[in-house]
């Protein structure tokens, strides 16, 4: 597996924005899909966005037309634009990064987002 650095997160009022990243130090095989994943308070882990190394995205229903997902893979690197944050956006984000040739998910630590007034 792979280390996962994770840096954003915090406290926001609702409206407000917020930005998340997510990097992978190092040499990571490709192709791979990188993203966010959240979990709130007694939920499931549900998909946010996602990233393939080839540029494709994809985002879950409810954050669709708020977030926007993008990547650098020079520095094997995913960033998280959270914009028209929601209380109900408030969760966990966890970074994940899943490496085809392999099957295998590495996942980050986790970043609390919170959206509250």
């Amino acid at each position: 597996q792979v280390h996962l650095v994770e840096s954003g997160g915090g406290l926001v009022q609702p409206g407000g924005s917020l930005r998340l990243s997510c990097a992978a130090p190092g040499d990571i095989p490709s192709p791979n899909h990188m993203g966010w994943y959240r979990q709130g308070a007694g939920a499931q882990r549900d998909l946010v966005a996602r990233v393939t190394s080839g540029g494709i995205t994809n985002y879950g229903d409810s954050v669709k037309g708020r977030f926007t997902i993008s990547r650098d893979n020079a520095m094997n690197t995913i960033h998280l634009q959270m914009n028209s944050l929601k209380p109900e956006d408030t969760a966990v984000y966890i970074c994940n990064l899943y490496t085809i040739h392999d099957d295998t998910n590495s996942w980050g630590e986790g970043t609390r987002v919170t959206v509250s007034s």
